[in-house]
């Protein structure tokens, strides 16, 4: 290597990801703070992620980017979301107004189109001047074949976003899935740069810790992580959470267990035992949901895992709708635009179905038929009533039977090792604020040499 090569080579390494994108001096007038210095900044990047907590206007935020873009270059956008979504961002972007058009035909109707993630293959061929990304963090649910063809299909887009409030819900592995799809570093060289492997399971990666500051900084390089206005420099008012209650309705087995196999006597250990201490148990868990819901006139939100659970709460309690992954599509928005309107009082889905991007600030009640294995599905399914906006305090009680006492601690895990992920990454993107409310320069870490170099001689 020539001296020019590795003077070229030490300056590409110590270079920030280079700003791409568009300066935008005019954007919409509703924008809080945050959100304009967060599209601005993204915009300025080209290829960037919005990691802003629920209730922060991911939604506003990213369609006002869309129509930046669509602006700036005269050519179509795309918004990926969940099912659910959909319906509730063309309602949005609507009272901000920038015209988004739902398609699942594979037509760009408008300028910017939103689609489910389900329909994406109807639009292979349209040519895309941006794409975004809404709830991003799914792509880690996808096998590893349709993951990488959906990170292929926008890899020639030149604006690219993502957003979602759980970008690495499980692990920070899951990271690797957003900057491969920005285009930023590819998952395997994230690996090989900032983790190690422990062998054994090809699962078992951990960061490196004297990588561990570096990994932030270069993740809040192309990533803002916000939880609060503040966490950029701006004032939280207007963005206050109420209190939240989590208690615990128990399930007697005592009498169960007369009926079963004995099972109760033991935690449920493995995923068929759960099964079986859920089903065994699913009349208790129902009656006790809609005896307390039944008992008061307030709107519920009640979020279960099993048909059979999601039947019976349907015909158990007053006043109360219900949404299937089998529903017509038709069925789904209307069921879950009618609670958010008050035609529903009582709402009765399932995290995945309606776990994500929903906004429900006038539910303060909800029930869980039981405990869950995915911390990212039970965060956002909270995050539906919880969010900024909502003005009571929210109750959330999980029916949970003493043999279910390993499926919390585990969720308890996961709790922990979220929040002390989360705190590093707002630690980062706090140190890096003034790259994302100031305008944003490209610099380098430059290296000035005080001390001739001398080669050895057996090497002369």
């Amino acid at each position: 290597m020539t001296d020019k090569h590795y003077r070229e080579f030490i300056r590409a390494r110590g270079a920030s990801q280079v700003a791409e994108g568009i300066d935008a001096s005019a954007l919409n007038p509703a924008l809080f703070a945050h959100q304009r210095a967060l599209v601005e900044w993204a915009l300025r990047r080209g290829r960037s992620a919005i990691f802003a907590d629920t209730g922060l206007g991911k939604t506003i935020m990213q369609c006002e980017w869309a129509r930046v873009v669509q602006q700036h270059t005269g050519g179509n956008v795309l918004i990926v979301a969940p099912l659910a979504v959909a319906d509730q961002t063309v309602r949005e972007s609507a009272r901000f107004g920038i015209a988004v058009t739902y398609s699942r035909t594979g037509e760009m109707a408008t300028p910017i189109t939103i689609t489910n993630y389900d329909m994406l293959a109807a639009f292979d061929g349209v040519p895309l001047a941006g794409v975004v990304r809404d709830e991003s963090s799914i792509l880690k649910s996808f096998n590893g074949a349709t993951r990488n063809q959906l990170i292929e299909r926008f890899a020639a887009t030149r604006f690219r976003l993502a957003c979602t409030a759980t970008p690495a819900p499980n692990d920070h592995v899951e990271l690797g899935n957003h900057s491969e799809f920005l285009g930023i570093k590819s998952r395997v060289e994230m690996l090989a740069e900032y983790f190690a492997h422990d062998g054994g399971s090809t699962q078992d990666w951990r960061l490196k810790g004297h990588a561990r500051d570096t990994f932030w900084r270069w993740v809040c390089e192309w990533g803002a992580v916000v939880t609060r206005p503040s966490d950029l420099g701006f004032a939280d008012d207007g963005f206050a959470l109420p209190a939240l209650h989590m208690e615990a309705m128990v399930i007697d087995v005592d009498h169960i267990a007369s009926r079963t196999d004995g099972l109760f006597a033991d935690d449920a250990v493995t995923l068929n035992e759960q099964r079986k201490v859920r089903r065994d148990t699913m009349e208790e868990r129902v009656s006790t949901i809609a005896e307390h819901i039944n008992a008061h006139d307030r709107p519920a939100l009640v979020w279960c895992d099993l048909n059979d659970e999601s039947a019976m709460l349907r015909a158990s309690i007053q006043d109360a709708v219900e949404v299937k992954g089998a529903d017509t599509h038709d069925h789904k928005r209307d069921a879950l635009l009618g609670f958010a309107e008050g035609r529903y009082r009582v709402l009765i889905t399932k995290p995945s179905i309606a776990g994500f991007g929903m906004n429900w600030q006038h539910c303060r009640d909800m029930y869980f038929t039981g405990p869950s294995h995915s911390y990212e599905q039970t965060y956002q399914a909270i995050r539906r009533c919880w969010r900024f906006g909502q003005t009571q305090p929210v109750t959330v009680r999980t029916c949970v039977a003493e043999s279910e006492r390993a499926i919390v601690a585990n969720m308890r895990r996961k709790e922990d090792g979220n929040h002390e992920m989360q705190a590093s990454m707002v630690a980062a993107t706090r140190e890096m604020k003034d790259a994302i409310v100031k305008r944003a320069t490209r610099e380098w870490n430059n290296y000035t040499p005080n001390t001739k170099m001398r080669i050895p001689t057996w090497i002369a």
